[in-house]
């Protein structure tokens, strides 16, 4: 029997993260030839993770320019993904998530009448403009996809809401546990010095990452001014602010919060060291999706920057709660987190609704069963 050829495509490091156990799993099946192809619509940041899990890309598009738009980051994989194509001819591509990348990748698969499976489908806000532009980058792939990988049921009721065929549905759990697998160790020594110095032990510390469009400008704002106010009113509160790259988020943060206290500001950090800051700190707030899922794993509550979230079932759970980028109510509920310990218990034991990680081997036996039905 012919081997199945399954590509790989992804281009950001969240992608990555979430694809590096699927593409191990992949990589140990006979019946399967597994080809990868990044686009590097992150550069730096994506080559943290494929040198990580130790991932070598059949096709390496590197389409990452400076203050790209989203018009070229899809014409760019569209283009260069035909060719890619054209000599590969795959039997399904494999595509992740929200991002742009996702989205052209499906739509150049689509073009080529090439089957194509959505990891981490089914996720929604409903409203196109929060998050942007992941929720439409969802939609709009979700209507190419031939098999829905959702990781919850509520995101496969989302699908069968949107009339997808429930046999092309399967709940799978998210890879994002299965990748923590690989990455998080009890007695983690840092490479980046600086994170080595603090106390986790006597300080209680706070992570932060906020990046996303809809936060720029004001949003990031009111989030640096409320750090300025929590660490001021809370003398044993260290932050530790993973910075974007992204110069305009990068401005800001520098603006605001470059020479205060107890504020760290660290450029992003690779895979596996920002799993073990995250085991050992002590709450996170956050505008990313993808900490919304690992988090709870980890039993550390996390404050949403958003105002929705399409991780509906964290917010069910109890393991997230959103607060928006208003600066009072930040610290108000930063507050309630540092003072009421009850309430932090509740958040950081809630049951991880994401699944127990083995959604790399769900996804990769039903693509065999399918191919050889």
């Amino acid at each position: 029997m012919d081997k199945i050829k399954v590509m790989s495509i992804f281009g950001t490091r969240p992608e990555a993260i979430k694809m590096a156990p699927l593409i191990k799993e992949l990589e140990n099946i006979e019946q399967i030839e597994s080809k990868i192809c990044v686009t590097a619509q992150h550069r730096e940041m994506l080559d943290q993770v494929l040198a990580l899990f130790n991932i070598s890309p059949d096709y390496d598009l590197d389409i990452m320019k400076e203050k790209q738009s989203l018009n070229g980051i899809t014409t760019n994989v569209l283009n260069n993904l035909e060719k890619v194509f054209n000599k590969e001819i795959p039997d399904m591509v494999l595509v992740h998530g929200d991002t742009t990348t996702t989205f052209a990748a499906s739509l150049a698969a689509f073009y080529k009448k090439i089957k194509v499976g959505h990891v981490e489908a089914g996720l929604r806000t409903y409203n196109k403009f929060f998050p942007y532009p992941e929720e439409m980058n969802r939609r709009l792939t979700g209507a190419i996809t031939d098999f829905h990988f959702a990781p919850t049921t509520t995101a496969k009721d989302n699908l069968l809401k949107e009339g997808v065929c429930e046999e092309n549905i399967f709940v799978t759990g998210n890879t994002v546990i299965d990748a923590m697998n690989y990455t998080v160790e009890e007695k983690y020594i840092f490479n980046n010095k600086e994170l080595n110095k603090i106390d986790y032990n006597n300080k209680r510390v706070i992570m932060v990452t906020a990046h996303r469009r809809e936060n720029w400008g004001t949003g990031i704002e009111n989030i640096c001014k409320s750090l300025v106010e929590i660490v001021n009113s809370n003398h044993d509160v260290e932050v530790i602010y993973l910075v974007h790259l992204n110069p305009i988020v990068k401005k800001t943060v520098y603006k605001y919060l470059n020479g205060i206290d107890r504020v760290h500001l660290l450029p992003p950090l690779d895979t596996k060291e920002t799993h073990n800051l995250m085991k050992k700190c002590y709450m996170i707030m956050t505008d990313s999706g993808g900490i919304q899922e690992e988090a709870p794993h980890l039993g550390k509550p996390v404050l949403v920057l958003r105002d929705v979230t399409e991780r509906i079932e964290a917010k069910e759970a109890g393991t997230v709660k959103l607060v928006g980028t208003n600066e009072n109510n930040i610290i108000k509920e930063t507050n309630v987190l540092l003072n009421n310990i009850g309430i932090y218990n509740r958040m950081s034991k809630a049951v991880n609704p994401y699944g127990d990680g083995k959604a790399s081997s769900r996804i990769v036996k039903i693509i065999l069963e399918k191919f050889n039905n």
